[in-house]
């Protein structure tokens, strides 16, 4: 079998149709192709055309604040991701007067451009002949050639490369790089479509029934649990926020007063610690707690890729409009509250908010 004619013969009738399939802009395709990392296809298009919106070229993404940057970020998570998109507009715009290098070697010298990134862009909107695989294309490839290794490995990853390049037809690898990305999607999914696939004669997988266990996946990583407690400090309509500084997840978003704790506590002991002393002197204004919240929110589990976070929310009196340490809490209030850029977390737990306070 002729494995690319075939997939180009399936591709023509078959192609899923997406906004940015049609531009040859390395702008707008580098957008798609971080955003793609971060969510699903159809979650992915509404955030696509909402940051194309805002910032229409890489010139207003590297004019932009940080802060704009991540509030249009919000939801997707991962927002390092967004931090280094800002980074390489503004390397862009001053090192490369505005346009995007056209080889892969100098794609990948850009601050958070990785290998498949630059290979989509070199091959979508330059038409370089190069290979462009993500999780779609590694799994089609180690299926349908029988490639035993785990597929995260180099040694896995090397030889998908090795096969597609050879595959590869002249000046037509943006058509066969998104074949496979679709192929693999549609067809050659998680919970493959043997019936329905134009390949199956000739899979390893399907001939061997391998298709349950191809690709080959390393055990998954320790999922971490982490516990958050929020303080939702109020009077009337004024709040108290501050922003994440350290390298933890979420950092430059913001959040309301957090003691974190190693395991899950009650309220009662948290008012026995040394943070949240702090907090009362450095923010409520006096050393004695209140004997309960006025309200106390539980959330869902809050699931990251590592990690688990279980977050409880504490509405406190507060007996001042006046923050004591400026350095690091921010005074607002619950109407301003949209205008910045937090975590789904803090946004999940905003939505129940007006409830809260009587808005």
């Amino acid at each position: 079998m002729d494995f690319t004619n075939a997939l180009f013969r399936w591709h023509k009738n078959h192609q899923r149709l997406f906004v940015w399939k049609n531009t040859k802009d390395p702008y707008a395709i580098w957008v798609s192709e971080i955003i793609l990392q971060q969510t699903r296809v159809q979650q992915g298009e509404r955030y696509y055309t909402k940051f194309l919106d805002t910032f229409p070229t890489v010139h207003h993404l590297a004019r932009a604040k940080e802060d704009q940057v991540l509030k249009v970020w919000q939801g997707l998570g991962y927002y390092s991701r967004a931090r280094n998109m800002y980074k390489t507009a503004k390397n862009i715009v001053t090192e490369h007067k505005g346009s995007f290098p056209d080889s892969v070697e100098k794609l990948q010298q850009l601050h958070g451009i990785g290998p498949y990134t630059a290979a989509a862009i070199g091959s979508f909107a330059f038409d370089l002949p190069v290979a462009a695989l993500e999780a779609n294309g590694y799994r089609l490839l180690a299926r349908f050639f029988g490639i035993e290794e785990p597929i995260h490995t180099s040694a896995a990853k090397k030889k998908c490369h090795s096969l597609a390049e050879h595959l590869l037809p002249k000046g037509e690898s943006a058509r066969f790089n998104q074949a496979l990305m679709d192929f693999g999607s549609l067809i050659c999914s998680p919970t493959p479509r043997c019936c329905s696939c134009p390949l199956s004669k000739d899979c390893t997988a399907f001939k061997e029934n391998k298709t349950h266990v191809l690709p080959v996946r390393e055990a998954k990583k320790h999922v971490k649990d982490r516990y958050f407690h929020y303080f939702v400090f109020l009077n009337q309509s004024y709040t108290v926020i501050r922003r994440r500084k350290n390298n933890d997840i979420w950092k430059g978003l913001y959040e309301f007063p957090l003691i974190e704790t190693k395991k899950s506590v009650t309220y009662k002991q948290l008012c026995r610690t040394d943070a949240f002393e702090y907090l009362l002197t450095h923010i409520w204004g006096m050393t004695l707690p209140p004997t309960l919240p006025s309200h106390t929110y539980a959330m869902q589990p809050h699931k990251l890729s590592h990690q688990t976070i279980h977050a409880v929310f504490y509405q406190i009196p507060w007996l001042s409009t006046t923050v004591l340490s400026k350095e690091e809490y921010i005074q607002t209030t619950v109407y301003e509250l949209p205008e910045y850029a937090v975590s789904k977390l803090i946004e999940n737990y905003l939505c129940f908010f007006p409830n809260f306070v009587g808005l």
